[in-house]
């Protein structure tokens, strides 16, 4: 590690919404899921409801992940508790609800599990869920081991949470190539780092930013040999839905 790297305190393996592709994204089941396959760290998307509700769900209506249809944003929080979040993923989580942040909290706390909370507004409301999502895990994670790492595409979200919550640290997420102002917008917003997509982080991208100063972690990387070679280059942590293959233990990452 370089004399400007910045340190990492999280696991280095995380497992994306929750449980990867082993169980319905984003429920309490991908969390347990996850700490069954023996990660440390989870990532989950929350946004709001209809009624201020903050909840897991990662894209603007409920239609992919549920039985139901709508805007979360239109949709009360009591007829959200109401879906099925289980997907195609079988019987054994046929029900799955969508979970509260609250209830999350617990869940990982009490498992072991350390979190990225991605904010993950729906279009329009950036502001008010990256400001309810920063003082809500303030709350809910005082005292954890380690806080929650807070990250967000939406720089709006990002600079309402630092608002709230300033303590609280965060994560910039970039969509596409990292673009040539990714250091001054990383650090208008107070952010520790960058988390980037696996497709646009090559050796010159990863050196660049880890030279400066930055945390990184790299999405979504489902393959072992990949893996290996961000880490062999200081990529400090991946996001992987490959929960068998892309792990602590896994053949060809130990050591």
């Amino acid at each position: 590690m370089s004399s400007r790297q910045a340190a990492w305190p999280w696991p280095a393996f995380i497992a994306h919404r929750g449980g990867g592709t082993f169980a319905p994204e984003n429920t309490l089941a991908s969390m347990r899921m996850g700490a069954r396959k023996g990660f440390r760290m989870v990532e989950f998307d929350v946004k709001l409801s209809q009624d201020g509700v903050l909840f897991l769900m990662h894209d603007d209506t409920v239609d992919r992940t549920s039985n139901g249809h709508g805007s979360a944003s239109d949709l009360s929080w009591k007829a959200i508790s109401e879906l099925d979040f289980s997907g195609s993923h079988g019987p054994d989580f046929a029900g799955e609800p969508a979970p509260t942040l609250h209830a999350v909290a617990r869940c990982t706390r009490a498992l072991g599990v350390h979190s990225n909370i991605e904010i993950k507004p729906t279009t329009g409301f950036d502001t008010e869920t990256g400001r309810a999502v920063a003082l809500a895990a303030a709350a809910l994670w005082q005292g954890a081991t380690l806080p929650p790492l807070l990250s967000s595409f939406s720089e709006t979200a990002l600079e309402a949470a630092r608002s709230a919550a300033p303590d609280l640290p965060r994560a910039l997420l970039i969509g596409g190539p990292v673009p040539a102002d990714w250091q001054a917008r990383m650090r208008g917003l107070g952010c520790l780092g960058v988390n980037i997509d696996t497709k646009h982080a090559d050796r010159a991208v990863v050196e660049d930013i880890l030279g400066n100063g930055a945390t990184l972690a790299v999405w979504t990387v489902n393959d072992a040999r990949r893996a290996r070679e961000l880490f062999d280059w200081g990529c400090q942590a991946v996001f992987t839905d490959a929960l068998d293959d892309v792990r602590a233990d896994a053949s060809g990452l130990t050591g």
